[in-house]
């Protein structure tokens, strides 16, 4: 349970968190691949986890009752309380197969304002995290809110706010305000341990050290403890108790710059400090991994090479003794104190600054190294370790311009993937998400990326922006979709599974067309996410997106420009679907003939053209409905009926051009 929340997730299906930190998300090759997890199923994995490790706060029951009686509850609390963690459970509860999970960022590129009942969709969980604000943006946002909560009301979703400690809340907004009490940090220790698997024989003697420290740690400090007490106890020899477990957890937590820097002075050979800095970048790998990317870096860092004969060499276990390391029984090297590795490369990004570029590089050339022992799994742990120490020093730009440096022209598939761990290691920090979301917008907009970098973008909009900003997730989609390149139907792909998930989205998405679709990769857009199946499917109080106006205006206005622009052949297997829906949906059937005549319609100078294309595709539909061809005869005759009336015409008979397009009837 942590202020900011740092998610472990288990199974080899969803992303891996080893412990404190960032997430590191682990994906497939690629956006199109149907066998990679989705971003619900990994937003829903992280709250699963995270429920699971929750203790749950003082008067968590009244927020939780305030929620299900109201839509709405406020979170009140000290930091380090647990606010956010608690959020998010909250909404984990009512989950459901309608609405996303979405976490509400007012004033980013592709938020809608908290005003906006468009920023609602039905059944939908929302998150607007205040805790860190300034104080105008909190007033701001409680101005904001009873719009906010009309919308919730109205949508049957519900809305969890974490209020900015100490802040003023208006007495209107009074009722639905909760103080969450910080739970017991011993509480909040064993759970942790629990579910990290430790069995409560091991855990449940006293240890007065630990007892002390966890009285006044945040819940986050207190997680990353726990994490710690269980790696030392995997490394730990069989006949260790508990309280050495934690013993060494906590000389882990003390600050260890004077003994690395001190060890450093001793390590005067090129070789060596290589293979110090390997062991803490690739900490647990194994042996052969090692002794191979140290010798890398040396190579990377323009180290001459030893010129001594090979037999007279130190071998790896003497040069691994030297700087406090060993393989151990499986040939994987560790440090012999624990979290020492992070301390190693602390000293080394904060004291040799002109090695960082080198170790950019470095990673680069070692995430592409083949064997038995370079897993998908450690060379993302390689790309956390780089990204983290720029995260750590507040390098974002740096970051980012080496992410784009990666997948420059003809990259490899394990540079793609160790671009993506790049970015998603930015998204998931909680000071500087908003920079990368920022910076992707950016790269998403422009008009000539390189065909790898595309690539990285879309999955990393599709499986990690939009796991909690959906909408965000969408407009990046979008532009990347738009691009004239071999990436556009992948980004086309990944934008329609993302509408998928959520009405509002495809509510957003046909506006945002019918406002801008002119051009063809537009056109083409709206062809791939107007089926009719999710246009006409019930939601919400039996309604459908094709019963609302702003919809049907969206969609006539699409329809309009794809008959004015694109070819017969391109848009009747799309306009053959809407008509077989009409067959099949009665009342909804007969408003997608209308929308389709009344886009023909509009098509100035070329109205008695698109009507007997628009005639000719009902035709040729009747062929493969799947209803039969009695019923898909009716639904022709409906639309010939229209469109008789569309023209001013008398009771309908068979135009000519249509009489045309009858002399291919069966």
């Amino acid at each position: 349970m942590t202020e900011h929340s740092s998610t472990r997730v288990e199974g080899a299906q969803g992303p891996m968190h080893t412990g404190s930190g960032n997430i590191y998300v682990t994906m497939g090759a690629g956006a199109q691949d149907t066998d990679r997890p989705s971003f619900r199923r990994i937003a829903d994995d992280q709250l699963a986890w995270l429920r699971r490790v929750l203790v749950a706060p003082d008067n968590m029951g009244e927020a939780r009752a305030k929620l299900a009686d109201t839509g709405t509850v406020i979170l009140d609390g000290t930091p380090g309380s647990g606010r956010t963690s608690t959020a998010r459970v909250l909404l984990r509860e009512y989950h459901q197969d309608t609405g996303v999970l979405h976490e509400l960022l007012p004033g980013e590129e592709g938020e809608l304002p908290l005003t906006d009942p468009d920023l609602v969709g039905a059944g939908d969980r929302l998150l607007l995290d205040l805790s860190a604000t300034d104080p105008g943006r909190w007033a701001a946002a409680q101005a904001d809110l009873p719009a906010l909560r009309k919308a919730v009301h109205e949508q049957q979703a519900h809305l969890v706010v974490v209020m900015v400690n100490g802040g003023v809340l208006d007495p209107d907004l009074q009722h639905y305000r909760v103080v969450i009490g910080r739970p017991r940090g011993d509480r909040v220790f064993r759970r942790h341990l629990r579910t990290n698997g430790l069995a409560a024989e091991e855990y449940l003697q006293a240890v007065p050290a630990v007892d002390e420290f966890l009285k006044q740690r945040s819940m986050r400090e207190i997680a990353d403890f726990a994490d710690l007490v269980r790696r030392a106890r995997e490394a730990a020899r069989s006949d260790d108790t508990f309280a050495e477990w934690c013993a060494s957890a906590l000389r882990a937590r003390a600050d260890r710059r004077k003994d690395v820097a001190s060890l450093v002075a001793q390590l005067r050979d090129s070789p060596q400090r290589a293979l110090l800095i390997t062991v803490a970048m690739l900490h647990g790998a194994h042996a052969d991994v090692i002794h191979d990317t140290s010798q890398l870096l040396l190579s990377t860092a323009g180290s001459p090479p030893d010129e001594l004969p090979l037999l007279q060499h130190k071998d790896l276990a003497e040069r691994l003794a030297e700087i406090s390391a060993d393989a151990g029984p499986t040939g994987h090297v560790r440090f012999t104190e624990l979290d020492y590795d992070s301390a190693v490369r602390t000293h080394f990004w904060d004291h040799m600054p002109a090695l960082r570029h080198h170790l950019g590089t470095w990673t680069a050339r070692s995430v592409e190294m083949n064997g038995p022992h370079v897993t998908r799994t450690l060379r993302d742990r390689l790309v956390g370790q780089l990204a983290g120490q720029y995260l750590r020093t507040g390098r974002v730009e740096g970051l980012a311009t080496l992410a784009e440096k990666w997948s420059s022209a003809d990259t490899s598939q394990v540079r793609r993937e160790a671009t993506v761990q790049a970015l998603t290691c930015g998204l998931e920090d909680p000071a500087y998400g908003k920079f990368f979301r920022g910076r992707i917008y950016q790269w998403c907009v422009q008009k000539q990326l390189k065909s790898d970098f595309a690539r990285v973008l879309i999955q990393v909009c599709a499986d990690v922006v939009a796991a909690s900003h959906p909408d965000q997730a969408m407009l990046r989609l979008y532009y990347l979709a738009c691009h004239q390149g071999d990436t556009a139907p992948s980004a086309r792909q990944a934008l329609r599974g993302l509408v998928a998930t959520s009405h509002r989205l495809r509510r957003r998405l046909f506006a945002r067309l019918a406002l801008h679709g002119v051009s063809q990769p537009e056109l083409e857009v709206f062809l791939g996410i107007c089926d009719p199946e999710p246009l006409t499917d019930l939601y919400d109080n039996a309604r459908a997106l094709v019963d609302e106006n702003g919809v049907q205006a969206s969609l006539t206005t699409c329809w309009q420009a794809v008959l004015n622009g694109l070819p017969h052949k391109a848009w009747q297997p799309h306009a053959a679907r809407w008509l077989h829906a009409a067959t099949a949906t009665g009342r909804r059937g007969n408003i997608l003939l209308d929308l389709l005549v009344e886009a023909a319609d509009r098509c100035d100078g070329r109205r008695g053209a698109t009507f007997a294309a628009l005639y000719a595709s009902a035709r040729d539909a009747e062929r493969t409905d799947p209803f039969g061809l009695a019923r898909a005869e009716v639904t022709t005759d409906l639309l010939l009926q229209k469109i008789s009336a569309a023209q001013g015409l008398g009771p309908p008979t068979t135009p000519p051009h249509a009489a045309s397009a009858r002399g291919n009837e069966p």
